[in-house]
């Protein structure tokens, strides 16, 4: 069974940080790209940073802030978010997509208080 464990997501002032992580397990984990995606109530879904073989992509809105990356031995993937704004303030997903399999965490809420 495919599960994606999000986490470490809260409350936090603007200009603070904060460290998502997403825990895979029952997939092959360094065959997948990790994805984050955030989404806000009445809003779809939004990309905010892949990690694939080739390297980072982040939305023009966290570039610069945001870091994905990935530990194999683990299983995790992470999202460090540095100066955060009240406008990051969502539910983030963790996402591993290959070979048109994919899949989705259950999200962490992060609030950015102004």
């Amino acid at each position: 069974q495919v599960r994606l464990v999000d986490s470490g997501g809260g409350l936090v002032q603007a200009g603070g940080s904060l460290r998502l992580s997403c825990a895979a397990s029952g997939i092959t984990f360094s065959d997948y790209d990790m994805a984050w995606y955030r989404q806000v109530p009445g809003k779809e879904r939004e990309f905010v940073a892949r990690l694939s073989w080739n390297g980072g992509t982040y939305a023009d809105s966290v570039k610069g802030r945001f870091t994905v990356s990935r530990d194999n031995a683990k299983n995790t993937a992470y999202l460090q978010m540095n100066i955060l704004k009240p406008e990051d303030t969502a539910i983030y997903y963790c996402n591993a997509r290959s070979y048109g399999y994919n899949y989705w965490g259950q999200g962490t809420q992060v609030t950015v208080s102004s």
